[in-house]
């Protein structure tokens, strides 16, 4: 499996680095209206950055539209996620995602592969869960083509490995037809950190027994 995700991921990356690279120039009209209506909606930056485990357990900082106020801290459980007006939106519809474009011209990220998690997932893993990190992340994947937050952490992690397990055009071809259907849908669309919390929580309490 390692020669073939090896041979695949080569040329994964260079129409990944042809395609990004592309749509940032198409989408730049875009990029330069949400960040003014942003910006005009609340007080704070324009994109929201936060570390991410990406392949081989490397951390990199992941780039978003903020959608939340800008004091909302996600390692804060005692009180809900603060959407802005114009976050719901971003978040509803996905677009608060595209600045991760530019991760994926950086090279830490893909089109499509495990979604990257905070570190304390990778941290409370066990060495098979671990496994869904042998790829770049994407951003989509089988696992949020296949329901996103509607699935627990544990879903999430089988079809992560089932990705990684069946690297190939075939089935990346097969993501995103089926992430076109769940975005459309809005399926599994909010997440909240609560559930991440929960998520963690699971993941120490399964891999501590």
């Amino acid at each position: 499996m390692a020669i073939t995700i090896f041979k695949y991921g080569a040329f994964k990356r260079g129409i990944d680095l042809l395609f990004s690279a592309l749509m940032l120039l198409i989408l730049l009209p875009l990029f330069l209206v949400v960040a003014v209506v942003i910006k005009l909606d609340s007080a704070g930056p324009v994109f929201f950055k936060q570390e991410r485990t990406g392949k081989n357990g490397k951390v990199f900082r992941i780039v978003k539209f903020r959608s939340m106020v800008a004091d909302n801290d996600v390692r804060d459980a005692s009180c809900d996620d603060k959407y802005t007006r114009f976050g719901k939106i971003l978040r509803r519809t996905s677009i608060d995602e595209l600045p991760q474009l530019i991760n994926v011209v950086k090279g830490e990220m893909a089109f499509i592969g495990p979604r990257p998690w905070v570190p304390e997932y990778f941290e409370n893993m066990n060495e098979r869960e671990r496994g869904r990190v042998a790829v770049r992340p994407g951003i989509t994947g089988l696992a949020a083509a296949k329901g996103r937050n509607d699935l627990s952490i544990f879903e999430k992690i089988n079809y992560d490995l089932e990705y990684v397990a069946n690297y190939s055009l075939r089935q990346d071809v097969k993501v995103v037809f089926l992430t076109v259907k769940t975005v459309v849908s809005k399926e599994g669309a909010e997440a909240g950190k609560q559930k991440v919390h929960n998520e963690i929580a699971d993941l120490m309490a399964e891999n501590s027994r």
